[in-house]
């Protein structure tokens, strides 16, 4: 049984949004993700962090969300990215993967997942790009509520966190984020979003007492990478 990460899949199976129009590694990207889970065991679990699919509701992301159920690995962990649109209640993903027969997905939102004695938790996060006005703050303080949340369920379990946003990036910081990380003693933090040249610009690597990774498809090569 191992544990996996990747982020930003960004399928458009019946959307027709495809990635593959900005060329480079997003060329048949279906594919190499297909290609890349092949490494994946039944008994694996896939956190997967964010901008999964392009559909704008749940019944359009259909066909992406079969997609992921049908690849390899028993358990596959959905965080909410900036572009998932289709992203609703808990309730209402469930009972649609429940009545469609998606059997490997489920949710990590304001709650945590067990592996083996460790606790996988996480959210969206926040990143420099959004503004602090009135409103973004609301949203961003409620993510905050959320990650704590996350955290805190966990009990003292060793605390795996994982994010869509970086809490930081070249030389902006998150505090908020990160003090929630290293309080609650997070010993890793996996995230996404960063495509293109902004992956150069990524922080990994340690930074005080949490690892970062950057876990976005077309950075790791549309594989996931092996956490445990």
């Amino acid at each position: 049984m191992a544990l996996y990460a990747i982020g930003d899949p960004h399928l458009s199976l019946s959307s027709g949004k495809p990635m593959d129009v900005f060329g480079g590694g997003w060329t048949g990207y279906v594919d190499k993700l297909r290609a890349g889970f092949e490494g994946v065991g039944p008994e694996d679990t896939v956190v997967l962090c964010g901008d999964l699919s392009w559909g704008m509701s749940l019944e359009e992301a259909r066909e992406d969300f079969a997609f992921l159920d049908a690849l390899p690995g028993g358990r596959k962990l959905l965080l909410k990215g900036n572009h998932d649109y289709w992203w609703t209640t808990a309730a209402k993903m469930g009972h649609f993967f429940q009545e469609n027969g998606f059997t490997t997905l489920d949710i990590l939102h304001n709650n945590c997942h067990l592996y083996g004695e460790a606790a996988l938790c996480g959210t969206r996060g926040w990143f420099y790009e959004e503004e602090r006005g009135k409103h973004s703050a609301k949203i961003f303080n409620r993510e905050l509520i959320r990650l704590e949340a996350s955290l805190r369920a966990a009990g003292e379990r060793e605390k795996l966190c994982f994010l869509h946003y970086p809490p930081l990036f070249q030389s902006w910081r998150c505090q908020e984020i990160i003090d929630l990380l290293e309080r609650f003693g997070v010993t890793l933090c996996c995230y996404g979003h960063l495509h293109g040249g902004s992956n150069r610009l990524a922080v990994t690597g340690r930074q005080g007492a949490v690892d970062y990774r950057l876990v976005a498809a077309d950075y790791i090569g549309f594989r996931p990478v092996r956490i445990l």
